[in-house]
């Protein structure tokens, strides 16, 4: 087996605003918002907005109703830390900056080399409407 993911799901607590972000953030890292799906499951009581790309599916789905309230917090047990996508270059981070940050994303760090991650490791650390941490990062040593 390789280990390529399929697909995450991430549970918001806003998903109409989550929509609304992730309607702009994801065309700039590569996903076509003509794949985008909708709908709801039953069994679960929950919706879900998908955003499909040939190498992964990115999901979000509405809390349930006892749990709409609650903080995210991305150092809950169980939460997810962060989300990284790989960029192709440092340009590539830079170019995308000014339109991230015009996505209403909240700029946690900006373009910068963070060498606690690796002499070589540059990144852009921002937090979408539901402020779960979201990451491009670029690494010249995996290039």
């Amino acid at each position: 087996m390789q280990p390529i993911i399929d697909h995450i799901q991430i549970t918001v607590k806003n998903l109409k605003r989550a929509e609304e972000f992730y309607d702009k953030l994801m065309p700039l890292l590569g996903f076509d918002l003509s794949r985008k799906s909708k709908g709801r499951v039953h069994n679960h009581d929950f919706d879900v907005i998908e955003y499909t790309h040939d190498n992964l599916i990115i999901g979000f789905n509405s809390p349930r109703e006892k749990f709409k309230h609650e903080e995210v917090h991305r150092r809950k047990p169980g939460s997810l830390h962060h989300l990284a996508f790989k960029a192709s270059s440092k340009a590539e981070i830079d170019r995308l900056y000014p339109q991230i940050k015009d996505t209403g994303a909240q700029i946690v760090e900006p373009p910068s080399y963070y060498p606690q991650h690796g002499e070589s490791y540059y990144a852009l650390f921002f937090k979408d409407s539901e402020g779960i941490k979201l990451e491009l990062v670029f690494d010249e040593i995996d290039s």
